[in-house]
């Protein structure tokens, strides 16, 4: 079933993300956590995709195995960064073969092993172009990225919105938001999605806090603000286990707002953490 269906029924969605164990470890580490993933009932699981390609036929594998195994749809992370078109269509190709309908369309970060990586040299220089090559010839699903405090590499806003409608118009069925931790950024950028006409669902991407020095990091990496109440329970609790629960209960509260503000779904970012993501569900009251 394509996701696009389920916001034809008019509620909101809870969906999760997943993603590969490191190429050293067992792929079984994963697959041992899907069926307590599963139990929980989410309405799809996205399965991220390794920098550069390097994880790529596990996120297909994982895919699969969640929709085969569980009944539940995956999101395949899709990016073609370092891929030629052929490479590109054949992995298109097996995701039909295996009646995976949905996929998630990036342009992917560097190579690991190049982080000079020059974009324009790329086959697909932007996502837009890869969810246009993708629609043009195959009947997937296509999600797509939002950055509701902009892209790393957008100089303004203003421009990082004008991509994000380029997307949207090649044609993306939804949209899924980077991590954010103040909830009035993301009532800001529907804002903006309406003032550029992206009338597409979106779905607000949550992480749970589990080390302040982990999110401080990833808060770096993403440009993500950290409003006031947050930066002091980082300052609080710092990497004890004191602040895996604050954290969660955090996360719990930023996902009760968003529902009751009528968000199309949430997107929860489990971290591949079991229990810490059916305590927050046990939170909001969806178990």
């Amino acid at each position: 079933m394509k996701i696009s269906n389920l916001f034809l029924k008019k509620r909101q969605t809870i969906s999760f993300e997943v993603f590969p164990p490191k190429l050293e470890t067992p792929v079984e580490t994963i697959y041992e956590r899907l069926g307590d993933f599963a139990s929980m009932m989410p309405d799809f699981i996205s399965v991220t995709y390794g920098a550069g390609g390097s994880k790529k036929g596990r996120t297909l594998d994982i895919s699969s195995k969640i929709k085969k195994e569980y009944g539940i749809e995956s999101l395949a992370h899709f990016t073609c960064v370092g891929h030629s078109v052929d490479e590109i269509d054949s992995m298109l190709l097996r995701m039909e073969e295996e009646n995976l309908e949905n996929l998630l369309a990036l342009r992917g970060d560097p190579p690991v092993d190049n982080p000079d990586f020059d974009f324009s040299k790329n086959v697909f220089s932007h996502a837009s172009q890869l969810i246009r090559h993708i629609r043009k010839q195959n009947d997937f699903c296509i999600a797509a990225a939002a950055y509701p405090e902009g892209h790393a590499d957008s100089p303004r806003i203003k421009f990082d919105m004008h991509y994000l409608k380029m997307k949207v118009d090649a044609g993306v069925d939804f949209l899924i938001t980077q991590l954010f931790f103040d909830n009035r950024v993301f009532y800001d950028f529907l804002d903006k999605c309406a003032i550029y006409h992206i009338n597409c669902p979106v779905l607000p991407g949550v992480m749970p806090i589990f080390k302040a020095d982990q999110i401080k990091r990833i808060a770096l990496m993403c440009g993500a603000s950290m409003p006031a109440k947050l930066v002091l329970l980082l300052d609080k609790y710092g990497n004890s286990s004191d602040m895996e629960k604050a954290g969660i209960e955090y996360a719990s509260e930023q996902i009760q707002d968003l529902l009751a503000s009528g968000v199309d779904g949430v997107h929860i970012n489990t971290m591949n953490r079991v229990g810490a993501t059916r305590e927050i569900l046990h939170n909001i009251g969806k178990l």
